[in-house]
């Protein structure tokens, strides 16, 4: 006698047999999911690009907008989270992006943190390192001249 196996599929149907829709997963670091959509976003050459939002999120999209690494940005509020819509910038002449890199430094396996006398030079002091403090999300450069620390959440260029 043979036994009849169920094979699991991975999809999870109704009572009608209907497939459900798939669940989406929960991302870990959500900060390195903004990192990687906007780098994404500017190696494709898109106009704009939709972010899932958050405060912090938002904070970072005001500090790269001050620096001049983004065109222009818009919050959109939900029935959720909110979504943040991000103008990329780039060069009008040779189509270059005006954000080269984005790196991740403090991740939730590895926390780096600066003090106020150590805080990070990027590119010589071309770029910018954006440092989570006691008075909020700040570039590298306020944190030195607030004479703050905190942790070292990315590096721009």
């Amino acid at each position: 006698m043979h036994s009849k196996k169920k094979v699991q599929t991975g999809l999870r149907f109704d009572r009608n047999r209907k497939p459900l829709p798939q669940q989406i997963n929960m991302n870990t670091d959500p900060i390195a999911d903004y990192l990687t959509r906007i780098r994404n976003a500017s190696l494709a050459r898109k106009k704009m690009v939709e972010i899932p939002g958050s405060n912090v999120k938002r904070e970072m999209t005001k500090i790269l907008f001050d620096q001049g690494y983004i065109r222009d940005f818009k919050f959109e509020e939900d029935d959720k989270q909110g979504v943040i819509r991000i103008a990329l910038k780039y060069n009008p002449s040779t189509k270059v992006p005006a954000i080269t890199k984005l790196q991740r430094a403090s991740r939730p396996g590895l926390r780096k943190y600066a003090g106020a006398n150590e805080m990070p030079r990027v590119l010589n002091g071309l770029g910018i390192a954006i440092i989570s403090t006691s008075r909020g999300l700040i570039t590298n450069k306020e944190a030195k001249r607030e004479n703050v620390g905190g942790e070292v959440i990315c590096y721009v260029y």
